[in-house]
């Protein structure tokens, strides 16, 4: 198959092209000496920072988690800070937080006792703050409003200064099976035993930067945090009998693990496969004795955004080193037995996986750990740490739904060590610039982890569905956190797709790649805005993208282009053998009028078949013969031809004239792929700019060597186009299958079906 790209010059603009070429000068904001206009960080760009040492503890008998930490704040900004701000995300849970009361129910919610249960259950939940005091024991004026915590500074904290401070709480920590939530715990009947995944757990510094001052939008659950990057020392309290996992690197190995957990752990730096720390049969063991005296774990991290903990006696705790650029990095995973045989097998072959695909296309992973931690119904990210879903059947089988989605999740949410952890960018207002630029990274990352992997979102054609929805319910990409429709299609799935486009249609794999990369380095352990972004990958690549930014990013327009009217011409060559005989051929191959076709035999004669002398030269005269007036004027006509218009003449080019209309609004790319009559084909690729010339309608000429027997735009569904119906001449209509009934089938997945029939042979 043969690809040709053309390139076009364009003409003045048109109404349409200002609207959907205009540059986006308006809508971004100034460059200024804090973020530049090429899209990096200017020669004044600063930010705080936030050191914690924290002490914590949780008792197993109650869920309780109590903590205390000394937060040491850097203003770096040019301001002088009267007062500062912390976000108290756990209140969440408080009984009157915003996120119960804006909740939305009807009657019809409550379908069963279960339902009225869950509306009813009440959970103590919010951080009781005890005190907040300098660290030499001085009381400090605070306010709490919701999630958020100011503290009222005795003298500005001016430029360049820092300030320590003491904070003391303690919460009850949520069952996250009855609650939900990114953090709590989950309680396993069998064994009498708990899991905590612990996020979100202590007083947290709020963003302030040159963008909006001090980040404190309240936390209603959907906007995710934003936090400045700091130094932690964190010393973690638990039963004697627990393992745990945590952001930073364990400081007292020699206190903590036995020797023969030391030796494995040592051993598992350097092995290329996963090497269990605790077995199963160990974890199995500690399920049953359950120690109630407590040690502690320490652990350091430097230059992290954020501290999250997993701990359990029910761990299972395997480890292998993987190499970065000539850096060792430890990939590590903890699960319980529930979590086998899918988590033994899988688990940290898919951190070291992730690490090393995401270092790739992104930075090379800065940390010393990347650790993923097994919880039922879960998915969420922290620096270093992250917790996972995928749980196989009671009798260790599972589907392939249940295995892919456990791929899948651990994929991301280790790859959300890159967005926002390293590449901070503010969750709270612009969830896309985590979650999208993950899950396009993540789609990456799929596709190298197995041939063919049945990747959820990325791919244009499956972003299609929900792009030719009703607009009512879309909501532009650039929406804030807690106001966009359909979140998931929103935040995660039209940017991953939006920027396969960009790499795999508009710009091509190598410029995309460098200049992605080239935002990350620039980004990485800073604070980045979509202006950033959208200015970087312009600056990078000297691709004019801000018709793409404003169809994908700032509209809820889709990509439906409708082949409209397909004209075939060619070249009269004025030689009469070709001209005569081609018309003969013409008129010989139209469809005849049903009138005329019955009247050959119904009608026995007509007037002139009875009277000849009717007929005159125009009835007489053969209108297909060639005659010698006929040749004498295309002598006349050759020797007045150049040798190129000679040559061009006996080319016998075909001329075709396609029609295009933009149904959707979102201009693309036209991508068409002409089948010729030997069965070749050639794909023509023209640059989206071709839409600044018309408005709603355009049209091109190709020239063509071939007879064109079909034409097919998109035929790689590479533009998310919403309706495939209209992209072809002839007209094919996509096929389309429905169920007149649906099977009862056993609820059984295939591994399970396999035992019966093995049962059944025996």
């Amino acid at each position: 198959m043969k690809i040709v790209y053309t390139f076009l010059a364009l003409m003045p603009l048109t109404l349409v092209a200002q609207s959907k070429f205009a540059q986006l000068d308006q809508e971004l904001p100034t460059p200024n000496e804090y973020r530049n206009a090429a899209g990096a960080p200017g020669h004044h760009y600063y930010q705080q920072k936030a050191d914690y040492k924290i002490n914590v503890s949780i008792n197993d008998e109650n869920q309780v988690l109590k903590g205390d930490e000394i937060i040491t704040y850097t203003n770096n900004s040019p301001d002088q800070l009267d007062y500062l701000w912390l976000q108290l995300d756990q209140n969440i849970y408080s009984e009157n937080s915003d996120n119960k009361m804006i909740d939305i129910e009807k009657m019809e919610d409550f379908k069963n006792i279960g339902d009225v249960k869950k509306k009813l259950f009440y959970y103590d939940g919010g951080f009781k703050i005890d005190e907040i005091t300098t660290v030499s024991g001085q009381k400090m004026k605070c306010f709490i409003n919701k999630t958020m915590m100011r503290i009222d500074l005795a003298k500005p904290l001016k430029s360049k200064e820092s300030i320590s401070f003491k904070v003391k709480w303690w919460y009850n920590v949520n069952d996250r099976m009855a609650v939900g939530g990114r953090s709590g715990y989950e309680y396993f009947e069998k064994d009498k035993n708990y899991l905590y995944t612990i996020a979100q757990w202590f007083p947290r510094m709020c963003v302030y930067n040159d963008v909006t001052g001090w980040q404190n939008k309240q936390f209603l659950g959907r906007g995710e945090f934003t936090l400045p990057f700091g130094d932690y020392e964190v010393n973690i309290t638990v039963p004697i009998d627990h393992i745990v996992g945590a952001t930073g690197e364990l400081q007292n190995a020699t206190q903590i693990l036995s020797a023969k957990q030391r030796e494995r752990f040592a051993k598992a730096a350097t092995a290329n496969e996963p090497v269990l720390i605790v077995t199963q049969d160990e974890a199995i063991e500690a399920e049953s004795k359950k120690e109630t005296k407590t040690k502690t774990w320490t652990f350091k991290a430097t230059n992290v955004r954020d501290f999250a903990f997993a701990t359990s006696r029910k761990f299972i705790w395997d480890a292998q080193g993987v190499e970065i650029n000539g850096k060792k990095i430890l990939a590590m995973s903890y699960y319980p037995k529930e979590g086998n045989p899918l988590w033994e097998k899988y688990s940290t072959k898919l951190v070291a996986h992730t690490l090393k695909t995401y270092s790739k296309h992104t930075v090379d992973y800065p940390y010393p750990v990347a650790i993923s931690v097994h919880a039922k119904w879960i998915g969420m990210e922290y620096p270093m740490i992250c917790f996972n879903g995928g749980r196989p059947e009671e009798d260790g089988t599972y589907s392939e739904d249940t295995k892919y989605g456990m791929w899948g999740v651990i994929i991301h949410e280790v790859g959300h060590n890159f967005f926002p952890m390293i590449i901070n960018s503010d969750e709270r207002q612009w969830s896309w610039m985590d979650e999208g630029l993950n899950t396009f990274v993540q789609y990456l990352t799929e596709q190298e982890w197995e041939r063919g992997y049945p990747s959820r979102r990325g791919p244009a054609y499956l972003i299609a569905d929900y792009m030719r929805g009703d607009k009512k319910g879309l909501s532009p990409i650039m929406t804030n956190s807690e106001s966009i429709l359909q979140f998931g299609n929103n935040a995660y799935g039209k940017p991953a797709t939006a920027l396969n486009i960009l790499r795999e249609t508009v710009m091509g794999r190598e410029l995309f790649d460098y200049a992605f990369k080239t935002y990350c380095e620039r980004w990485k352990f800073k604070h980045p805005t979509p202006a950033d972004f959208f200015r970087t990958m312009e600056d990078a690549s000297a691709v004019d993208l801000d018709w793409f930014w404003r169809g994908w990013f700032y509209s809820t327009d889709n990509v439906d282009v409708s082949l409209e009217k397909v004209r075939y011409f060619q070249l009269n060559t004025n030689n009469p053998d070709i001209e005569k005989q081609a018309l003969k051929e013409k008129d010989a191959s139209k469809d005849q009028f049903i009138g005329d076709t019955r009247n050959k035999t119904l009608i026995e004669k007509t007037a002139n078949e009875n009277d000849p002398t009717l007929d005159d030269f125009y009835k007489k005269r053969n209108i297909y013969e060639v005659d010698a007036l006929d040749r004498l004027e295309y002598d006349k006509f050759k020797n007045k031809l150049t040798p190129d218009e000679s040559k061009l003449l006996a080319e016998n080019n075909h001329f075709y004239e396609l029609t295009f209309k933009n149904v959707g609004g979102l201009v693309t790319p036209l991508i068409i792929r002409f089948t010729y009559s030997d069965n070749s084909t050639e794909v023509i690729r023209i640059p989206a700019e071709i839409w600044v010339q018309g408005q709603e309608v355009i049209s091109k000429v190709f020239v063509l060597k071939k007879e064109v027997i079909s034409v097919r735009i998109d035929p790689f569904l590479e533009t998310a186009d919403t309706d495939l119906n209209n992209n072809s001449w002839p007209i094919e209509i996509e096929p389309t299958r429905y169920q007149l009934f649906q099977q009862n089938k056993l609820n059984e997945n295939p591994m399970q079906r396999q035992k019966r029939l093995e049962e059944i042979k025996k």
